[in-house]
């Protein structure tokens, strides 16, 4: 029930208006966006990187209907490369092609991402595609091939709690292509998406066993620890070394787990964004895991309200 509530309140115009002037809702979302600016959010990669993790940045804004917006966005991205080199940040970018105008014209689209993976390659760095909900996956992964055709240092996202998934991570590995694997965050109908996590979680370990044998460098992107521990463990029978895939996680979320990762030599990877436009981000962080809601509002009104 809770997932479906703040999936819904992701979307609802009037809540974000509400909740992005709130004080004590931006010092909640903090435990999960690194600040509004990319000087900040390079201050956070940098204090990652000195813990032994790396990073995928984001700049954060989805669902772009104008065009100006779309290319402002494919600049901000151009100067969130040229700023973690600059910096020496160990750090990816991620970005959403409904931020680049997926929705305008897929050229556009294709066109705003080619630029930014063409930067990334000038400094030696990649970029990862994000998956979004299902009516925009066509046209992503037709991005995403034409994209890989060209260019080696591009990688995509694809989510288990879809039907179609084995059938796309299966196309993309024949290609040679990286992929990220998540279970899923966004409200799709039972036509398309198990409806049951018991077999989201299956699928999540057939697809995590897909990539470990796949002889490429793959991403396996949970906070569940049984996924992380099926992960391990399919890997050690199988003379998987840690050296060829990575975990990554979200920033601010089950620190404890990121800290044990990287104590037991494993390669983590934090997705940390940054930016405005916060709020539907925030609220699907909120929809994967409700129970973060009453730790933040614990830890946050003890930080930003005053004593009584």
């Amino acid at each position: 029930m809770w997932r479906s509530v703040f999936l819904s309140l992701s979307t609802n115009s009037g809540v974000k208006h509400v909740a992005t002037r709130s004080r004590l809702a931006k010092g909640v979302s903090s435990r999960f966006v690194a600040g509004d600016t990319l000087d900040e959010a390079v201050s956070a990669t940098r204090e990652l990187n000195r813990r032994g993790m790396t990073v995928e940045m984001d700049y954060l804004g989805e669902s772009v209907t104008d065009r100006r917006q779309a290319e402002a966005a494919a600049s901000a991205y151009l100067g969130m490369l040229d700023g973690i080199a600059a910096a020496g940040a160990d750090s990816q970018v991620s970005l959403k092609p409904t931020q680049m105008g997926l929705a305008i014209d897929g050229d556009l689209c294709y066109q705003n991402i080619r630029k930014i993976v063409e930067r990334a390659a000038l400094h030696g760095n990649f970029v990862w595609v994000d998956i979004e909900d299902s009516p925009t996956i066509d046209r992503t992964i037709q991005i995403f091939k034409r994209l890989r055709a060209q260019y080696p240092n591009v990688g995509i996202a694809l989510q288990s709690y879809l039907y179609r998934t084995r059938r796309d991570t299966e196309e993309i590995l024949s290609l040679g292509g990286t992929i990220r694997l998540v279970k899923g965050a966004y409200q799709e109908p039972p036509e398309v998406a198990f409806p049951n996590k018991r077999d989201v979680d299956l699928s999540f370990r057939l697809l995590s066993e897909l990539l470990l044998s796949s002889g490429q460098f793959q991403a396996i992107a949970t906070h569940d620890e049984k996924m992380i521990q099926h992960a391990i463990e399919y890997a050690r029978a199988h003379g998987i070394p840690k050296e060829s895939f990575e975990f990554q996680m979200l920033y601010g979320v089950r620190r404890d787990l990121q800290e044990r990762l990287v104590r037991e030599g494993y390669r983590l990877r934090l997705y940390v964004p940054y930016g405005e436009q916060w709020y539907p981000y925030f609220m699907r962080r909120l929809a994967e895991r409700p129970a973060n809601l009453v730790f933040l509002l614990g830890n946050v009104a003890r930080e930003l309200l005053p004593a009584c």
